[in-house]
């Protein structure tokens, strides 16, 4: 008999990520009492005649469900027919991207073509268009061919970016724009690309986010963000009242319904500024809650793709969990006053059906990650490890590379 070494390749199998799913239910469940909370008592007192008290939040409940639907489907799709899936899926999401454009199918509000009418509801293709340009990036960064010392592989999803950006820009939306960039260098730096490609491109970009931000609407909602208390009444009328409505709510808030900012004050209360109605309803301790939550979605996440060994549901955990991470950061901020708004929802908790579907469907995806039933071999193959150790190096510093 002769001795060989053979590559065993063995199902691993384990359990969903049971603490990701209770979190995503807590988070959706809680923003679905806050959405009642915020319309529940106003819209009865608005002009809108024909719209009961349960309006919104029917709705909601309608959306959840589809989101249900989504997670599910998601859960059951296999990564690597994922894989195959990207690129129909990229071009699919920049298609309905461009048929914002369409006036006949489209829907316009506030100045802005985001959105595309189906029936009596509306789908923003922009958060479509976020987690396919994720699901790409992972194929692409998985390829046997990506190299990330070379300059040609860096620029190639570049250019898929550059033109997604230009759509979004003609919307206007800035702020998937910004989001569509942090996603993309982010994924790009995980996959061990040469800092100083990264740090080239945010030079050159520079000019180019000066001549946007010196857009008439845009340099408005920067000043009023610097001070909006120089027109309180006009620009910076949003930002003080985010202020008051989390100030008003203390250590403990004033207790569940009870907003009063909520009375025709607050704009947007439901949807991107519903975080203030948590802090002045629910206080300090109530705010600390939900972010505690989003901290434990993101290291779930980041513990998901540590765990896995192949190379495209390892670059797809983390791109996915940096993009929930990303939109609750950002809208954190824009509530606080740390940056100006950016128009982006709270994950799980906001109204708006098209990012609650795509975000459910994200978890879904990360569940079936962290199921981890694909065919692995016993011990991974070297240029895994190889990836998996540059990826490290580039996020912990060499020393715990190493290990």
């Amino acid at each position: 008999m002769h001795n060989r070494t053979l590559s065993i390749q063995t199902p691993v199998t384990r359990s969903y990520d049971k603490v990701l799913f209770l979190v995503m239910v807590a988070l959706v469940i809680f923003g679905t009492i806050m959405i009642y909370s915020s319309t529940g008592v106003v819209v009865p007192l608005s002009d809108k005649k024909s719209v009961s008290e349960f309006f919104y939040v029917k709705r909601h409940l309608f959306t959840m469900v589809l989101g249900a639907l989504a997670l599910l489907m998601a859960y059951r799709l296999k990564p690597a027919h994922l894989e195959r899936l990207a690129i129909p899926l990229l071009v699919i999401s920049a298609v309905l991207l461009i048929l914002v454009f369409v006036p006949q199918i489209s829907v316009k509000a506030g100045g802005a073509r985001r959105w595309l009418r189906l029936g009596f509801m509306t789908f923003q293709p922009s958060e479509l268009v976020k987690l396919a340009m994720v699901i790409f990036l992972a194929r692409y960064l998985s390829r046997p061919g990506y190299d990330p010392e070379k300059f040609i592989c860096f620029v190639k999803p570049l250019v898929i970016m550059a033109l997604i950006q230009l759509v979004f820009l003609r919307q206007p939306d800035f702020g998937a724009t910004m989001s569509l960039f942090i996603l993309t260098m982010a994924m790009l730096f995980i996959s061990g690309t040469r800092i100083r490609y990264i740090a080239s491109l945010l030079v050159l970009a520079l000019p180019v986010i000066y001549k946007l931000a010196m857009e008439p609407y845009r340099l408005r909602r920067i000043t009023s963000f610097l001070d909006p208390w120089k027109d309180p009444q006009g620009s910076g009328f949003q930002l003080i009242q985010s202020f008051i409505s989390l100030g008003s709510g203390g250590l403990t808030g004033l207790g569940l319904g009870e907003s009063k900012q909520k009375l025709a004050y607050l704009p947007a209360k439901h949807t991107d500024f519903i975080f203030c109605l948590v802090g002045e309803e629910l206080g300090l301790l109530g705010a600390l809650f939900v972010i505690s939550l989003f901290l434990v979605i993101f290291l779930r996440g980041i513990a998901i793709a540590g765990r896995t060994k192949e190379r495209f549901p390892y670059y797809l955990a983390y791109g996915l969990t940096i993009m929930i991470a990303v939109q609750a950061l950002v809208n954190f901020s824009v509530v606080m006053g740390m940056v100006p708004t950016k128009g982006l929802p709270l994950p799980f908790m906001s109204y708006g059906g098209s990012a609650l579907l795509v975000n459910m469907t994200i978890i879904g995806l990360l569940l079936r990650i962290s199921k981890g039933d694909v065919m692995q071999q016993e011990h991974g193959s070297s240029r895994d490890l190889i990836a998996r150790k540059v990826a490290r190096r580039n996020i912990y510093g060499s020393r715990v590379a190493g290990r």
